[in-house]
């Protein structure tokens, strides 16, 4: 007897764990979101919201998730960090690369990232985020 109460309670403890799991969005999500914010960062682009946010909509995920206050902020800005340094050590064919990706004339997904004066209608914030465009030295 004294086993099944100890494996219920495992098992108690366990679910809200799984829930929270269960309700992550992908880890590809949250990749993309920060490549997307860290081309706005090193590149200068500018973030169009409609077609980022309906991307991220595609993969259950919401802006005010992937953003700094957001639940899963904290990994973005993680992987947003490294891209970031990636993206600047090799910074012209980074900057090409995303922008025939993301930007107006993208092969994946058109006007993602526009150029800095384009218009973009309410900011996807990134911004609060953002680290200054040099790489993070290591400690």
């Amino acid at each position: 007897m004294r086993h099944i109460v100890l494996s219920a309670a495992l098992i108690a403890a366990a679910l809200p764990a799984q829930a929270q799991i269960r309700n992550a969005p992908a880890p590809r999500a949250l990749e993309f979101a920060a490549y997307i914010f860290a081309a706005s960062n090193v590149c200068g682009y500018r973030i169009g919201t409609e077609q980022f946010e309906g991307l991220l909509a595609k993969q259950s995920v919401r802006i005010e998730d992937v953003q700094p206050r957001g639940p899963f902020g904290n990994r973005v800005q993680t992987i947003f960090t490294l891209m970031s340094n990636q993206m600047q050590q090799n910074r012209d064919q980074a900057c090409l690369a995303v922008a025939g990706e993301y930007g107006p004339e993208g092969t994946v997904a058109k006007n993602v990232l526009l150029p800095a004066g384009a218009d973009t209608g309410a900011p996807a914030k990134p911004a609060e985020s953002a680290k200054p465009a040099e790489p993070v030295k290591p400690q």
